[in-house]
């Protein structure tokens, strides 16, 4: 009768519903509890007074277009015009939905590596297209030969999600590589590039899909100012692609959203005129060690954390529950909201392990941890 009878409510909807029922501290859901930057609360005062209160341009702001080309060429080198390769998104999602609209058809295959963000399968769905879901290995790394396998004359996209939500690894220069190979050896295969973590990495550097030439032609990267300045609510994000691409996703995006918020274009085209975005691995370096440190006496094993805000723990020396069940009794025992991991894949998850956010404010960090620390 219904286009989505078995999509399920969002495990984030569902957890940061618990966490307000029990009052409980929310490490589930990634979007941050400190303030934001106060240059961004003085520039939406500046900028508010002026024309800008109207429908911006349904591509996006001309001002803004521009500066998100600089970025890209000061991060990766790339050069792009900003008015044929850009298009300005309501949020990541947003990009994310329409780049599956737009190419996906009827009985087309899309590989999606899970354990995956929950917002792949249902444009795919939607699209009547054939999610076609691989594991990613034991370390949350691509496998290439069961990618490799799994790619056919109807496979017509592969996701990617680098850095990776939930398990914060991030891809090798011989990933994009290999990746690089896949797409140039199947012609009609597309690629679609999460990238709304690019500039929260640590140890290690993020190897973005712009700096490799061989994925430009046949690539859509989405990205997300919502992430990187701790903005989520503003939901303004960004996709990057090609030009016979772009317009394709423009084709869907004028009658999906038509424009973007305007006022909110305006402040980050002024913001990133100012803003270091170099600066927010720093930042929230300091959060994830800080929380690492304050799990050091816990039963938690952590696993590596290269990038994201997100910290994977296995509590297997507490409990051998699924991770559903351990996430209910954190909350409604121990006032702690947590993401079992198992709900990113359609794979039998063998592993103990929960993810939490740690773009919290230093007190409710080490509240947190003082809590999990007693468990």
């Amino acid at each position: 009768m219904f286009k989505l009878p078995d999509i399920p409510n969002s495990i984030f909807s569902t957890m940061s519903h618990l966490a307000r029922k029990h009052e409980a501290i929310n490490l589930s859901q990634g979007f941050p509890d400190f303030e934001i930057d106060p240059i961004l609360i003085s520039l939406i005062e500046k900028v508010s007074k002026g024309s800008v209160h109207q429908y911006s341009p349904m591509a996006g702001e001309p001002n803004l277009l521009e500066e998100i080309s600089k970025l890209i060429y000061e991060s990766y080198g790339r050069e792009l015009n900003p008015q044929k390769e850009i298009l300005i998104t309501a949020g990541a999602t947003q990009g994310i939905f329409t780049c599956i609209q737009a190419l996906v058809k009827p009985g087309d295959e899309v590989l999606i590596l899970d354990p995956s963000y929950d917002c792949y399968v249902m444009p795919i769905t939607l699209s009547q297209g054939v999610p076609v879901r691989i594991p990613l290995n034991e370390e949350f790394l691509p496998d290439w030969d069961l990618i490799k396998d799994a790619v056919n004359e109807k496979t017509k996209l592969i996701i990617t999600n680098n850095p990776h939500n939930p398990s914060g690894r991030i891809w090798s220069k011989s990933d994009l590589q290999e990746l690089s190979k896949l797409l140039l050896s199947n012609p009609k295969l597309y690629h679609l590039s999460d990238e709304v973590y690019e500039h929260i990495t640590y140890e290690s550097k993020h190897e973005s899909a712009n700096l490799y030439e061989a994925l430009h032609a046949k690539t859509i990267i989405v990205s997300s100012f919502g992430k990187s300045f701790h903005i989520t609510g503003w939901k303004v994000g960004y996709v990057v692609g090609p030009e016979n691409l772009i317009n394709e996703l423009k084709k869907v995006h004028q009658y999906l959203v038509f424009t973007v918020n305007s006022l909110s274009q305006h402040v980050l085209s002024e913001y990133l005129k100012q803003q270091n975005v170099k600066e927010l691995s720093s930042f929230y370096r300091q959060k994830r060690d800080l929380f690492r440190a304050g799990m050091q006496k816990s039963k938690f094993k952590l696993l590596p954390c290269e990038g994201t805000y997100f910290q994977l723990a296995s509590y297997s020396n507490h409990s051998q529950e699924s991770d559903v069940n351990f996430c209910h009794q954190l909350v409604e025992e121990f006032k702690l909201a947590a993401i079992p991991i198992s709900v990113f894949s359609v794979h039998k998850e063998k592993r103990k392990v929960i993810r939490f956010c740690f773009a919290k404010g230093d007190k409710t960090l080490t509240k947190a941890t003082d809590i999990l620390c007693e468990i």
